[in-house]
């Protein structure tokens, strides 16, 4: 059986991070022998161990860190994987030469200097497996791999709960509170639509000018800002729509986990949701950091719940087609036995 190790160096919320944790469990699930090298991080460590994943946590540091890099080297000294499948650059660059094939998974457009000792890439986007070709990497060792996200239905929170009125249309956006993010704009747009209620989900180092422009946009009672959460399927079924307004967004997870909830869509048309939505039909694009555009699209999906389940149902058949469980494992599993062999 070919012995698969993973390695990553997560934050402690993320698109990427969430996205290992499902990946390591559903090849779990199917049969893969699997060794997982973590940042320490007692909750996802607890949840892999629970899928029956043997991990070891390693404080993945960038100065001061004597024990990551020892560690590693006797992980593959002892367990002896056939690939090492390593997630972003610090695991990359961390994880010691060895008799294994070096995969690395990218989930953005990074320097690949951090990735010279690896025999193969996987790319989330094809646009981004276009990047890695266009820098210079071979294209028979680039690999298009997207993610997928769980489509467990979940019975809606209460609106109640999160002071809004149960005829109100529901705005829902997902991330971490960072610039590039661009809630300020979808701020900006939610003050143009009177009577739409937002519900933002996350945290990071905007929360206190977000807090701030909610105050002076005058919107303070129709946005509500809900800190971290783990109860995403939830939150969905009480919303009416998500919109991802991302300056900047190699793949948009929350695009995804929006349709694969029924969910319609709405996003700025960075990279990621421009390569996944097509526009009209699966969802609805709007130009980058335009405020006025969002709030039209916004407004437009208020007003028709006809059109929100036309998109919505466009969306589910496109997350069935191309981004359900089964068929990415099985693509990840096909790609890790191939280059064991």
């Amino acid at each position: 059986m070919t012995r698969l190790l993973q390695a990553i160096a997560g934050a402690e919320h993320g698109g990427a991070e969430e996205f290992f944790t499902r990946l390591a469990l559903s090849l779990a699930r199917i049969g893969l022998d699997q060794h997982l090298a973590i940042r320490q991080h007692a909750e996802r460590a607890a949840i892999l161990r629970l899928g029956g994943i043997t991990v070891t946590e390693l404080p993945f540091r960038t100065w001061l860190d004597w024990r990551t890099g020892p560690s590693l080297r006797r992980l593959v000294r002892e367990w002896q994987p056939d690939v090492v499948l390593t997630w972003m650059n610090r695991a990359t660059v961390a994880m010691p030469r060895g008799r294994f094939v070096r995969i690395a998974r990218l989930g953005g457009y990074y320097d690949l200097k951090y990735y010279r000792r690896c025999n193969h890439l996987i790319g989330n986007t094809r646009d981004i497996v276009a990047y890695l070709v266009k820098q210079g990497w071979p294209a028979d060792r680039a690999h298009y791999l997207p993610n997928f996200v769980e489509n467990r239905m979940a019975a809606p929170v209460s609106r109640a709960g999160l002071a809004t009125p149960d005829d109100a249309v529901v705005v829902l956006a997902l991330g971490r509170l960072h610039r590039v993010k661009g809630f300020d704009v979808l701020l900006h747009a939610v003050a143009r639509v009177p009577g739409i209620h937002l519900w933002l989900g996350g945290d990071g180092p905007e929360r206190a000018a977000l807090t701030g422009l909610v105050r002076r946009l005058g919107i303070a009672g129709r946005v509500r800002f809900l800190g971290w959460r783990h109860d995403v399927p939830a939150l969905m079924a009480a919303s009416d729509l998500l919109v991802c307004p991302s300056r900047h967004e190699p793949l948009g997870n929350v695009v995804l986990e929006a349709w694969a909830q029924h969910l319609p869509v709405i996003a700025a048309a960075a990279q990621g949701p421009r390569g996944l939505i097509s526009h009209g039909r699966s969802g609805l694009l709007v130009p980058v950091e335009d405020a006025d555009a969002l709030a039209a699209a916004i407004a437009l999906l208020a007003r028709d719940p006809a059109r929100r389940a036309d998109l919505a149902a466009a969306g589910y058949a496109v997350f069935a087609a191309d981004f359900a469980e089964a068929k990415v494992t099985a693509a990840y599993r096909a790609l890790i036995e191939r280059v064991a062999a």
